[in-house]
């Protein structure tokens, strides 16, 4: 069935651009105010790495590490400065006491995943900027702005999912937008635009909380019981006062299984109590100075 509104535009060259396109590809009307991400459905991904090539064309970042890492048929290797999306090749393959492999007939022992920035919905990133070049947008999605950013890299060792990444060409520090310009032009993000399988599927969060707790469902009740979410209200990843990510994923293994980890934190958490700590060393080191100084005398 075609969408309605797609008969409006029959033409294959538009005179400009389809005001709200993001209504024809995602079923997602992007009105500012509102909370949208990313619901990453690994259960479809056929790691065609689409996803990498749009964002990489759409944000006109460089390609890097093209060679194969022998590690893996993934030659992207991670996240970085220049690499905002990357599609993870895990390959798990159980092997029995003769050292043999097995795998349930006619399965994949392939666990592929699109990871990207989680845009925390409280970011340590954006808490450990001095300078406010970490900034909630209107979408309530964290982008950086490099005019403002020093390179003080604060934020790399604050990100629990290892994403920011300082670049060895300005010194800025790079990450995934959200295609915050798409996203105020009414376009889909181009990883989720590009997805082949809708692996990716972008929205408004409580539309993509609702779709990702149905598809739950219904892997559970064709027998997939290990499937679950990461990252939505509730659930793994959603921890250390990170309240839930914008950026969440359907799993089925354990989250170190796709380099995830099962209990994010933020680095403010524990600000108090180290600080407690350093301050309590401070004044035993003090009290026993003074006691040797007026032992010594």
């Amino acid at each position: 069935m075609v969408h309605a509104r797609a008969l409006q535009h029959p033409q294959s060259m538009m005179p400009g651009m389809i005001p709200d396109e993001a209504e024809l590809t995602a079923g997602a009307t992007i009105i500012p105010g509102r909370q949208y991400g990313f619901f990453t459905d690994t259960t479809l991904c056929i790691g065609c790495k689409a996803c990498e090539v749009a964002c990489k064309e759409w944000n006109a970042l460089p390609a890097d590490h093209l060679s194969l890492t022998g590690m893996s048929y993934d030659n992207t290797r991670g996240l970085s400065a220049n690499t905002w999306r990357h599609v993870a090749f895990v390959e798990t393959i159980r092997g029995d006491s003769d050292g043999a492999m097995e795998m349930p007939p006619f399965q994949s022992h392939w666990r592929m995943m699109s990871d990207v920035c989680k845009h925390c919905d409280n970011a340590p990133c954006q808490e450990a900027c001095p300078t406010g070049a970490l900034f909630r947008t209107e979408f309530d999605t964290v982008v950086v702005q490099q005019d403002i950013c020093n390179g003080c890299g604060y934020c790399v060792p604050a990100c629990p999912f290892g994403v920011v990444d300082i670049s060895e060409f300005d010194g800025k520090a790079h990450k995934c937008t959200l295609c915050y310009d798409r996203l105020k032009g009414g376009l889909e993000p181009a990883c989720a635009k590009s997805c082949p399988t809708d692996s990716i599927q972008f929205g408004e969060l409580s539309d993509l909380h609702a779709r990702a707790a149905e598809r739950v469902r219904t892997l559970h009740g064709a027998g997939a019981t290990d499937a679950y979410l990461y990252g939505a209200p509730g659930t793994p990843g959603a921890t250390g006062d990170l309240n839930h990510l914008h950026a969440f994923f359907l799993l089925t293994a354990r989250p170190e299984v796709y380099n995830l980890p099962a209990a994010p934190s933020r680095g403010a958490t524990r600000l108090l109590p180290s600080f407690v700590a350093g301050l309590s060393t401070a004044i035993a080191l003090t009290a026993a100075a003074f006691g040797f100084l007026a032992a010594a005398l």
